[in-house]
């Protein structure tokens, strides 16, 4: 936090004097402000930083007021900048002041400006898919954390981004810039939305007519999960982890996850009112849809074990931390093979499926068991959610072998393998 002092500049004169605000912040970064405010130095109390009590002194109440008023207002600034994780400048706080006292109007009409009003009404923002719902803060941290690069690689090259800047060899080379962090590929693609997405923000506000950018392209890596397959389940859902309740509850929701197709955010808040006629019906947080599923055997037994009320009291981090604990003493322990590109390079891993399964690897398994049940794909795809086909076969892990397998099951179910010519 910055040190924030108020004092008069000039001592020796016997005029009204100036208040100044001085706050020193980072690596002896230090601002002098000039503010508003003026007052004679006899009743000026150097030590305390304010107006002395002084009965000939009849404006020291509104005057202590306003002081305190500045120091609280720059505070609440530097802790909301430090949260978004935005860097304090010397610029910023001046603009902030300037603000503040009506020197200059609040204009985002520069690169920095914009990008920081982008992501500071972000709140406020409503989603265009989620019939007038919010936009999640986690969306919104991607934006801040994008920012934070974007300053980091201002600093590391040395120059300062404004709009017309930003054009395909500028985008490279910021592309290069995190591949030199060893960022993966993915995480490198979400940058690069994020900038675009703010850069096709201040084209539609008319604040840049700068285009150049649209023409780079960077492609999203398909990204590895795995699908755990109902010998698997079974596996987990008979291993006895009396012994530790808490493991045992994880299980336990994991598995309901596992076999309603459902988000973690969907399946930690089943209730009594979701459940009727053999049916769980639920609005999905994410995409503010409703869904029907019918009741499947292990979450019955599940449901009646907890007499209707699951354990759902959990993170998503710590849920995602406990259920790797749970596969690996169930044993799941296949040798998985997992390439990724990082820093510009692909590498390959080798890890044991537990490290590999989280909270969403529930959802993933169902509709992927379910595909090689022989289940209507376009049925599977009412309850997941997935728009288009293509979506959803890349989202179900269906292996090669698995495939070969699901045709041979086809050539069987119609009689194929019995024609003769």
């Amino acid at each position: 936090m910055a040190n924030i002092k108020f004092m008069l500049r000039y001592a020796n004169t016997e005029k009204e004097q100036t208040v100044y605000v001085t706050a020193r912040f980072g690596r002896n970064e230090k601002l002098m402000y000039a503010t508003p405010l003026k007052t004679s130095l006899e009743f000026w109390d150097e030590n305390k930083q304010r107006i002395k009590n002084s009965k000939y002194c009849y404006y020291k109440d509104e005057m202590n007021a306003a002081i305190t008023g500045i120091e609280t207002k720059l505070k609440m600034f530097m802790v909301e900048a430090t949260q978004k994780g935005l860097v304090i400048t010397k610029d910023s706080l001046k603009d902030f002041l300037d603000i503040s006292f009506g020197k200059k109007k609040p204009l985002a009409n520069t690169f920095h400006s914009f990008f920081e009003e982008y992501i500071r009404l972000y709140d406020t923002k409503v989603s265009t898919v989620k019939a007038g719902q919010k936009i999640s803060t986690g969306t919104k941290a991607k934006y801040i954390k994008t920012y934070q690069y974007i300053l980091n690689y201002e600093k590391t090259r040395g120059i300062k981004l404004d709009f017309d800047k930003i054009d395909v060899d500028l985008m490279a080379d910021f592309v290069a810039y995190l591949q030199s962090l060893n960022l993966a590929a993915n995480t490198i693609c979400d940058k690069i939305m994020r900038l675009k997405a703010v850069m096709n923000a201040a084209n539609d506000r008319e604040i840049t007519n700068n285009k150049r950018y649209k023409a780079f392209k960077y492609s999203i890596e398909s990204s590895f999960s795995i699908a755990l397959n109902e010998k698997e389940l079974d596996q987990l859902a008979v291993f006895d982890f009396s012994d530790a309740p808490q493991l045992e509850r994880v299980r336990d929701l994991f598995l309901v996850g596992c076999w309603t197709g459902l988000r973690f955010s969907d399946f930690t808040r089943i209730r009594k009112e979701n459940i009727r006629d053999g049916m769980l019906t639920i609005i999905q947080q994410k995409t503010n849809d409703p869904v029907t599923i019918p009741l499947h055997p292990v979450f019955l037994h599940i449901w009646e074990k907890y007499g209707g009320v699951l354990p759902a009291k959990i993170s998503a981090a710590s849920f995602d931390r406990y259920i790797k604990k749970v596969c690996r003493m169930a044993g799941l322990s296949d040798r998985v093979l997992k390439s990724i590109t990082r820093g510009g390079e692909k590498t390959t891993s080798i890890y044991e499926k537990w490290q590999l399964v989280s909270a969403h690897t529930a959802r993933r398994s169902f509709a992927t068991n379910l595909y090689k049940s022989g289940f209507p794909s376009i049925s599977i795809m009412a309850i997941t959610g997935h728009k288009t086909e293509s979506s959803f076969l890349r989202y179900i892990k269906i292996s090669k072998e698995e495939h070969a397998k699901l045709l041979m099951l086809h050539w069987q179910k119609n009689g194929n393998l019995l024609k003769v010519l």
